[in-house]
């Protein structure tokens, strides 16, 4: 008889033993030739080898369900557990060419809705840098959110790090009350909507607390190394030269980095050149990095929001 031991580094316990060991008694019962004994984070299987493989194959459709949705319920235990051979290879194929990015909360389905988003999907894949460049409501940055998230939740990154120029649009930091991180949040804060819609607010929390998520002002980014790490820089059209240079060069080993912005809103100073506008004519034929150009047809928000883009663009 071989034995092995799983461990569940990846997933609570509970999520695949079930209150009681109710999941559990499910899975066992599709395993009728395996000895299953649950030891907290470590899952102890025996029985013949090829059954082993099969059982391993079948857990890790669950942990993988489980990180794109959020949960596991008996039904689709039952599911994945009756699915054959064949079955599995043409979920698989189906989730490849799928616009489906991850599973947010509460059922919330996070997708490529536009053909520049679909871009971003298949770009990030070839390329560990990619520049994503377009108006206000073309759903960049979300985007590149649920790519981080998606990443994380793969394993494929330790950490995701989002990162914004601290310019202000029109108004002054300073004026605002409270200490520096005070001053920020607000700033950052479409950020953390992004993270809200697709990480459980507890688990977002625990992530924030243990800085597997980052999320900071531009000038905190000078003199790190960004190691298996998702990066992203929004609101880069309010970056310097200078600055943006800093950004790109904190590249470190088995990273993603991804820049948004939009050139049509820069708030620096009028005789200041923005560090988006340089990078992309200096770096649009280096091997490994994408720019994608976002326009009016990928406006997803609110329809008044491509006629408002429109009217402005007609009247300069």
């Amino acid at each position: 008889m071989n034995e092995k031991i799983i461990a569940l580094d990846s997933v609570e316990p509970v999520e695949i033993y079930g209150v009681n060991d109710v999941k559990l008694n499910i899975i066992k019962k599709h395993f009728p030739k395996l000895k299953l004994i649950a030891r907290g984070y470590s899952l102890k299987v025996m029985g013949d080898s090829n059954e082993i493989t099969r059982f391993e194959k079948k857990l890790d459709l669950m942990v993988d369900h489980y990180h794109k949705s959020g949960v596991l319920t008996d039904t689709v235990i039952e599911r994945l557990l009756g699915q054959t051979g064949d079955n599995i290879l043409e979920s698989k194929e189906d989730a490849a060419n799928s616009d489906i990015i991850l599973f947010g909360n509460n059922g919330l389905v996070v997708k490529a809705k536009t053909e520049n988003q679909r871009r971003m999907l298949s770009a990030i894949v070839k390329n560990d840098m990619i520049f994503a460049i377009g108006p206000a409501g073309t759903g960049k940055t979300y985007t590149a959110v649920a790519l981080a998230v998606k990443a994380l939740k793969n394993k494929e990154v330790k950490r995701i790090i989002l990162t914004r120029p601290a310019v202000e649009a029109g108004e002054n930091l300073g004026f605002l009350p409270g200490d520096l991180q005070e001053k920020l949040d607000p700033y950052m804060q479409p950020l953390y909507d992004a993270l809200n819609d697709m990480i459980p607010g507890d688990k977002l929390n625990q992530y924030i607390e243990n800085r597997i998520i980052q999320i900071a002002p531009l000038a905190f980014m000078r003199g790190r190394t960004l190691d298996n790490a998702f990066v992203i820089l929004d609101e880069a059209q309010n970056t310097t030269e200078s600055q943006m240079k800093m950004f790109l060069t904190r590249m470190g080993s088995n990273a993603k980095f991804i820049v948004t912005g939009d050139v049509t809103q820069i708030d620096l100073p009028s005789k200041q050149p923005s560090g988006l506008v340089q990078a992309v004519r200096y770096l649009k034929k280096v091997e490994g990095i994408s720019i994608i150009e976002l326009d009016n047809t990928d406006v997803i928000r609110h329809k008044l929001v491509k006629a408002i883009i429109e009217s402005y663009e007609n009247n300069k």
